[in-house]
Parts: structure tokens; sequence; C-alpha cells
């Protein structure tokens, strides 16, 4: 069992930055790939990037390449996600999951989800 708590989210003007961490429960944090997904009012969840267990491969999803960066430190069980150049489009709830396969972009192939903290970027 894992569990995973977000944080870091919060309000922001368009173009500023936030930091997501994602804590996990467990020593076997290091045999999961992480994933983060987000979900806007009225849309299906959506996926933003993912990690490998290692942390050596990442990805992303076009609407945020270039701008995000995803990275974990498995010594302290926590996932990041580093947000720049945030735009309004970006406003959703962030989640992050775990998956025992590989870092996928679906998120029927995650395992284990947090419960999503708010991110709010105003125009």
């Amino acid at each position: 069992q894992v569990q995973l708590v977000e944080s870091g989210g919060g309000l922001v003007q368009a173009g500023g930055s936030l930091r997501l961490s994602c804590a996990a429960s467990g020593r076997t944090f290091s045999s999961y790939a992480m994933g983060w997904f987000r979900q806007a009012p009225g849309k299906e969840r959506e996926y933003v990037s993912s990690i490998t267990r290692s942390g050596i491969n990442l990805y992303y999803s076009e609407s945020v390449k270039g701008r995000f960066t995803i990275s974990r430190d498995n010594a302290k069980n926590t996932v990041y996600l580093q947000m720049n150049s945030l735009k309004p489009e970006d406003t959703a709830v962030y989640y992050c999951a775990a998956n025992r396969g590989g870092p996928t972009g679906r998120p029927v192939d995650y395992d284990y989800w947090g419960q999503g903290t708010q991110v709010t970027v105003s125009s």
C-alpha cells in the first residue's frame, strides 16, 4: 500500500511559477513509476508528466513540455513538479499517482492516487 500526499498548490498570476510536491509513505517508493495528472472542472483527468523509477527518463504532455519539470528524490520518497510560465489553462486540481508498471500516460494504469492539490492561474 502506498499513500500519496500532494502539496504546493495555490493561486498564481499568469507567467508565475509553482512547485508541487508529492510525498509517499512506505519503503517501496523507488519501486514505482510516478505520474502527475490534472483535472479541470467539467473535463476528464489529463496526463501531465511521468518519471521512471530511477528518475532518469522523463515524459511530458505537449501542453506542458518546456514549461514543467518532473523530478524525484527516492531518498525522500518524494516526486516534484516544477511549473514555470504558468497559463490560465493550467488551472486544475493536480494529482500524483504511483504505477507498479511503467510511466504511462493513462490514468487507468496507476495503482495509487493522492487527494489532489488545487492550482489556479489568474490572467
